[in-house]
């Protein structure tokens, strides 16, 4: 039987992972994440039939010891937007620093594994289209961008077996993982959603040589594809307000960078992992979310701004005694 170790497997994702990894019914899956109530919650039910270890990337020795044993490594574990840009030394430390150990111990003790590596189309920078071939356009402050790019580069220079998959801006439940608030309003974004993204992780142990040593965009199509405006929208309508959506909505950097993809049909004609559109993501979270009135009628004025006209207007108006409240500090 094969061994799988799935890192950040707690995240929104890992867990589709480990689901359909159990499914195929053929691997011994290692699941690896932080110890923190939200992992334990959703990790819990799974304990008896994967091997449940909590601890940190950054754990040289841990990491020594669990890649010598496996035969796949699925790489999840990372900072997400907007924690990742808020310093720039943040995603070097966790991020490549963790990505880091996996690629030392591998070359040290198991230099015939695969490493499956979770990146993102952000390298991509401030374009409105983009394949694999697309020439990275980043600035010096899109820090978790440019630490994607740096752990891409290590893999292909260090990793004899490897595969590298792009995703864009994933949907799922903000309540259970991270959703990306971060995004210029009127970008076009071709998203995907944290189911298929899971299952498309799973599959591609099924086609590992067709993948192998290659970059691939995995993105849910033109049926996953309409601007982040009305994304935005739909999910506040549904889910309703939450104090970190107006945070990031005020004070972030709009640098997580979406786009659609040229070449987005290439890894769904191997893996045919797409059964998702925004409609099923959007029917699934008014099942998944209960109650919430309060936070419901709160998103609603924000709901009429993001499809108002006159919403620069109101944009400026609301940005305005923030500005002033800088400008007094700084004095």
């Amino acid at each position: 039987m094969k061994k799988v170790l799935v890192t950040g497997a707690g995240g929104s994702i890992g867990i589709n992972v480990i689901k359909y990894l159990l499914s195929e019914g053929k691997y011994e899956i290692t699941a690896l994440d932080l110890r923190n109530k939200n992992s334990q919650k959703k990790l819990r039910r799974y304990r008896r039939r994967i091997n449940l270890i909590y601890g940190d990337m950054n754990d040289s020795m841990l990491i020594d010891a669990l890649v010598k044993d496996h035969d796949y490594i699925i790489h999840l574990a990372g900072l997400m937007p907007p924690i990742a840009d808020i310093k720039h030394n943040i995603s070097e430390m966790i991020d490549y620093r963790g990505a880091e150990n996996i690629i030392k111990a591998m070359n040290m003790y198991n230099p015939n594994a695969y490493f499956i590596y979770a990146s993102s189309t952000t390298i991509y920078g401030n374009v409105k289209t983009a394949k694999t071939e697309t020439k990275p356009k980043l600035t010096e402050l899109d820090y978790y961008s440019n630490t994607k790019l740096k752990i891409e580069k290590l893999i292909c220079n260090k990793v004899k077996n490897h595969i590298i998959i792009r995703l864009p801006l994933v949907l799922t439940n903000p309540k259970n993982g991270a959703f990306m608030y971060n995004v210029k309003l009127n970008s076009e974004v071709e998203a995907i959603t944290d189911n298929d993204a899971g299952y498309l992780f799973v599959n591609a142990l099924n086609h590992i040589e067709k993948l192998n040593k290659k970059v691939w965009n995995a993105t849910g199509g033109e049926m996953t594809t309409d601007t982040y405006r009305h994304i935005l929208a739909n999910v506040l309508k549904i889910y309703g307000l939450s104090f970190k959506y107006l945070l990031t909505f005020l004070f972030v950097d709009k640098n997580f960078y979406c786009h659609t993809y040229e070449d987005s049909q290439e890894l769904e004609n191997i893996l045919e992992f797409r059964s998702d559109s925004l409609s099923s993501y959007y029917m699934r979270l008014k099942r998944q979310v209960k109650g919430r009135k309060i936070a419901k009628i709160l998103a609603k004025p924000i709901v009429v701004f993001l499809n108002r006209k006159n919403r620069g207007r109101i944009t400026r108006i609301l940005k305005k005694p923030i500005s002033m409240f800088q400008k007094r500090k700084e004095k």
